[in-house]
């Protein structure tokens, strides 16, 4: 009875309006895409203008979504949607809310919404970065940070990685010198030196700058941040990853990653042929071991063990490194303050390498690089979040698995907390007597927070210390003479890197 009357009520339909049948089937296709593309989920926050069909907001993000996110603000609040092709995404501007979300209520933004590129290098949730919450994440984060900071030295004091992080400094330090105070770009050395400090956490042993195997493997590290962050229409699109020519970032992404994991699984390999298992010496052996005895991460795989190796490897090189590389070049740029910062250096530390011990009484060599990882914040917008559970904020309910973005730079680039924020300017970071750095000031998130939170936080603001001091201790860095200024807007792709730029290293 039923389909006699539908069928009854297509030919009146068809009769009244003149359609055809094809014409009347396509009508309600077009019907329930519209519906499909325009429909929102309940009570969410309000989309920005320039949302269009299939698209949504992408063409409005432009090339800078960090500023234009931050700019909608001013709008629509700290709580808004935007829509990435047929997905609503939740953006979280300014420190209340994003705190909120990272610290406050952590749980229940720790989740990670599909991301098909993103999750096809760090293999679809089986590593940390990319796993959802739950007991499998909790265990394996556990695990790597009681590996790397309890038997591997990442923390302050005794079997500290400090010597390791000095040697490496001293190493760079004399890599720098050899260029004679010619025009260099510094890119390569620096990221050759922290990547050293997490290859000799990682699998025991360090690289010569020189190394064949070790620039294939830095090139291609480089080759995944700046493709994802062309490739990102692939991951709103998944589709179009069959697509000749605009498939192409992912394609030469993943290429990358695998030379990467060939090299992580020949090291595992080696580790596995000569395992102490009373005496593990780095992060693989700590693996191997687990992958043995199960007795913190339940049903931890090889596989498993490769992908976290691989967050290790990816978020302790690039994201360093180019907050290092931000520091020498707002320092060239602002030879006031490095005179400041080598000053200090000399008072309190003299001509011996500078050791984690004189950290404390170097106040404006700690608001330096602070005010860096402020105004130039590597993660302007974090990996995205998603709701475990249906939450409100604000008035608004977003429900469980919703995507959210936390935008960072609206959080550190806010007026209210930092007035003039474009402006460099390192005593933002001191009391009022200019004698100690404060540390944790509002409005700062530069590691994220909360259940997903940055798990080398340590060894990073270690890292950065030793590099820095050791390298403004011995030279002074300046732009090429009759050089335009370098850009610093920065380049938005995963992360916000530097313009390519050179500098002129000085022996002091």
């Amino acid at each position: 009875m039923a389909a006699a009357w539908i069928t009854e009520c297509v030919r009146e339909v068809l009769q009244i309006t003149g359609l055809t049948l094809q014409y009347f089937l396509l009508f309600c296709a077009a019907f329930l895409l519209a519906y499909v593309l325009l429909k929102r989920s309940g009570n969410l926050p309000p989309y920005p203008i320039g949302w269009v069909p299939v698209l949504g907001h992408l063409l409005a993000l432009g090339r800078a979504p960090h500023l234009k996110l931050t700019a909608w603000r001013c709008q629509y609040g700290d709580v808004f949607t935007v829509r990435m092709g047929m997905r609503d995404v939740v953006v979280l501007n300014g420190y209340t809310a994003v705190k909120d979300a990272l610290v406050d209520r952590s749980e229940l933004f720790a989740s990670r919404p599909p991301i098909y590129l993103l999750d096809s290098i760090t293999g679809f949730g089986i590593d940390i970065a990319g796993a959802l919450w739950g007991t499998e994440f909790r265990q394996r984060k556990r695990f790597a940070t009681t590996a790397l900071r309890r038997s591997l030295g990442m923390k302050v004091g005794t079997g500290s990685i400090e010597e390791k992080i000095r040697e490496e400094a001293n190493c760079l330090r004399n890599r720098i010198a050899d260029y004679n105070g010619q025009p260099f770009d510094i890119t390569h050395d620096v990221t050759v030196a922290v990547a050293n400090i997490i290859c000799s956490m990682t699998f025991g042993k360090r690289y010569d700058y020189e190394d064949e195997t070790f620039r294939e493997l830095l090139a291609a590290i480089s080759t995944v941040f700046v493709e994802l962050g062309a490739g990102q229409i692939i991951s709103v699109f998944p589709l179009l990853r069959f697509v000749p020519v605009v498939n192409r970032a992912g394609i030469n992404a993943l290429e990358a990653v695998s030379k990467i994991q060939n090299v992580l699984k020949e090291e595992i390999s080696r580790h596995r042929e000569r395992l102490d298992r009373e005496n593990p010496r780095d992060f693989l052996d700590f693996c191997l071991l687990e992958l043995k005895k199960q007795e913190q991460v339940e049903g931890l795989t090889e596989e498993n063990a490769l992908a976290i190796a691989l967050n290790i490897f990816f978020a302790g090189t690039h994201t360093t490194a180019q907050t290092l590389l931000w520091s020498l070049l707002y320092m060239a740029l602002n030879p006031d303050m490095q005179q400041k910062v080598q000053r200090e250096l000399d008072a309190v530390v003299g001509e011996s390498l500078p050791t984690l011990s004189n950290r404390s009484q170097l106040p404006y060599v700690n608001a330096c690089l602070l005010e860096v990882m402020r105004i130039r914040h590597v993660t302007p917008i974090m990996i995205p979040h998603a709701t475990t559970e249906t939450v409100e904020v604000q008035e608004y309910v977003i429900p469980e698995g919703t995507m959210v973005l936390p935008n960072l730079y609206s959080v550190h680039m806010d007026p209210a907390y930092w007035p003039d924020p474009d402006r460099f300017d390192p005593e933002r970071f001191l009391d009022a007597e200019r004698t100690n750095v404060i540390n944790k000031p509002e409005s700062f998130l530069p590691f994220g927070g909360g259940r997903r939170g940055c798990l080398g936080e340590k060894l990073v603001r270690m890292e950065l210390f030793l590099f820095f001091s050791t390298l403004l201790q011995s030279f002074t860095f300046k732009t090429p003479e009759g050089a335009p200024p370098p850009n610093t807007d920065g380049v938005f792709g995963v992360t916000l890197t530097s313009h390519p730029f050179q500098l002129c290293a000085i022996p002091r």
